[in-house]
């Protein structure tokens, strides 16, 4: 499916570019050959195919989720402040 000059005119339009007749002509060719290549990509018959998260086998090694630091926050609460229940207290930025 060829695209036409005045699409093409409204593309370049919309998308506030300024084209040459050169210019003009060569973006037409280039979004035809665009649509041509996803008219063949969609003609493909693929309900057979597996959809595939990646192309390659390979598997994420992974490290065992353990606790690597102890809890600070009774040390860091006695330094802060302002605090209550376990919470910081921070002064109101949004009103």
């Amino acid at each position: 499916m060829p695209i036409e000059l005045e699409d093409l005119e409204n593309i370049a339009h919309l998308a506030r570019l300024h084209l040459s007749e050169e210019e003009k002509s060569e973006a037409a060719s280039s979004m035809s050959n665009i649509l041509k290549l996803i008219d063949q990509m969609q003609s493909v018959d693929t309900d057979n195919v597996t959809p595939l998260a990646h192309p390659l086998d390979s598997v994420q090694r992974l490290r065992d989720d353990e606790v690597t630091e102890t809890n600070k926050r009774d040390a860091l609460q006695k330094i802060a402040p302002e605090t209550d229940q376990g919470l910081f207290l921070v002064p109101k930025v949004i009103e």
